[in-house]
């Protein structure tokens, strides 16, 4: 069973019909669904045919149980308490499928007091840096990391959002993947940009670079690189949460016995799927 901690947030989706006209009205398709990093890769190994655990703090609320029945719908487990209000993000999807995101996390970052039992039988937990970057939740995570640890599990990394590692440092980021030691760390190229030289030995035995359209490069504490090209999706109407698929189907196939560059493929077909769809 493949873990993710986080968030499971509700995303509005503006799909701009042409471009932003400031002070005045532009016409959008708007749409809400589940969303979240942590959830997304969850509900994507799912769909791969993999058991998965959701572990995070929901808020209490109509839109907590809603989102919540959704990701449990998908086959996913979820754990953790319900306080507080579930967040939201707003992305804003541009008409190339381009997005920006305004976030509020809500109750997700105020995970305290893990337990145990949220890792217990997991094979593999797969932790965005969005957990790792805000107390108390970086502190759950880590702590949830530990004890997976002790009990044999892997770990991966997503690097998440440049702003979001920008907030940080990068002295701050490099530490905290360093004490992490994560096996896989999940970027894409503006993130693995932005880690620069880093990026190469900040996981113990892969670092997946994902490039959109272009193939995933996979880089090895060895030096050894490959590169995984993508599958062609004919239209593309919306990008959000394509990166949390490549994860969530690359992690599925990996805890399932395949390579790294095995892995890639299926990853990439799980972005696919999304995009496609």
């Amino acid at each position: 069973m493949i873990g993710a901690v986080g968030d499971l947030l509700e995303d509005v989706v503006v799909r701009l019909h042409g471009p932003m006209n400031l002070a005045s009205d532009t016409a959008a398709t708007i749409t809400r669904r589940r969303g979240g990093s942590a959830a997304n890769v969850v509900a994507a190994a799912c769909a791969a045919g993999t058991k998965a655990r959701f572990v995070g703090q929901v808020g209490a609320d109509a839109t907590g149980d809603r989102l919540l029945a959704d990701l449990r719908a998908a086959g996913a487990e979820a754990v953790g308490p319900r306080r507080g209000r579930t967040g939201a993000v707003v992305a804003l999807v541009d008409e190339t499928g381009e997005r920006t995101m305004l976030t509020d996390r809500g109750a997700a970052t105020e995970l305290s007091q893990p337990d145990r039992a949220w890792v217990a039988g997991l094979r593999h937990l797969h932790v965005p840096f969005y957990s790792l970057c805000v107390e108390p939740l970086a502190a759950a995570s880590s702590q949830l990391v530990d004890w997976a640890r002790s009990e044999g599990a892997t770990v991966s990394v997503d690097a998440s959002s440049v702003a979001a590692l920008e907030d940080f440092g990068r002295e701050g980021v490099l530490d905290r993947l360093s004490a992490m030691a994560p096996e896989i760390l999940f970027a894409n190229a503006i993130e693995a940009a932005w880690l620069g030289d880093a990026v190469a030995g900040a996981a113990t035995v892969a670092t997946v670079v994902k490039q959109g359209p272009g193939p995933a490069v996979i880089l090895r504490p060895d030096g050894a690189r490959s590169e995984v090209p993508a599958l062609p999706v004919e239209s593309v109407a919306d990008t959000t949460g394509a990166g949390d698929a490549f994860a969530g189907g690359y992690l599925a196939a990996l805890v399932g016995g395949a390579s790294p560059d095995r892995a890639a493929d299926a990853g990439h077909r799980a972005a696919a799927t999304l995009l496609g769809g």
